[in-house]
């Protein structure tokens, strides 16, 4: 136990940093005139469990982890609408303290399951007491509607061991594309409802200041 906590203990530092990084951006938004693209963040490290039934099915060896398992730190950037993923994805790649090493675009191209999200590899750079140490990130950015989905459907390849029965695989892949037309409706809208939460945002500070 104690080699696997000093192993995971860059990723835990990495996924803190990344998360008040990433929240501290979109207060920077909240705090301008600009729409925000971030609506919430979070993350986690794999547990150890999860991490060795990966590192079996994809015949990793566990002396290799480091270097060939890319999510065993997680951060997810959850957005509003479609149009702010594209926002988020240029301002990772315009950040100078950490490296984006691979994208993969599962909203464009999804996955056969209806799965969509975009996805970012980072190595980002953890300063501990024996000097700097890169660890991999793998970074989700998606919509609320994506999210949702992706959140059942992990429940439910959990419950089924990865083989989800026929007719249910059916329901999920029905719902992910009517998810889909939900983002692709509040985009159409978006204009409306960016001006209907500034004005709540307005009166909400209003009343703070009374």
């Amino acid at each position: 136990m104690r080699k696997w906590e000093i192993l995971l203990a860059p990723y835990n530092q990495a996924v803190d940093e990344l998360k008040v990084k990433l929240r501290g951006v979109r207060e920077q938004y909240l705090k301008s005139s600009k729409h925000t693209p971030i609506e919430f963040v979070t993350g986690r490290v794999k547990p150890i469990s999860s991490i060795i039934d990966k590192a079996s099915r994809k015949n990793i060896p566990l002396d290799r982890l480091e270097q060939e398992l890319q999510d065993i730190a997680g951060v997810r950037i959850i957005t509003q609408f479609v149009e702010d993923i594209e926002t988020v994805v240029e301002l990772i790649r315009n950040r100078k303290d950490f490296e984006v090493v691979e994208e993969i675009n599962y909203i464009s191209e999804k996955k056969p399951s209806g799965y969509r999200s975009y996805h970012m590899i980072l190595k980002y750079p953890v300063q501990t007491i024996d000097g700097e140490k890169n660890v991999l990130v793998e970074l989700q950015i998606r919509t609320m509607a994506m999210n949702f989905w992706a959140t059942i459907e992990h429940s439910l390849r959990y419950k089924y061991r990865g083989e989800i029965p026929q007719d249910i695989l059916m329901k999920l892949q029905r719902s992910s594309e009517v998810a889909f037309l939900l983002d692709e409706e509040m985009s159409i809208i978006r204009e409306e409802v960016r001006e209907a939460q500034q004005i709540v945002t307005a009166k909400e500070e209003q009343g703070r200041k009374l």
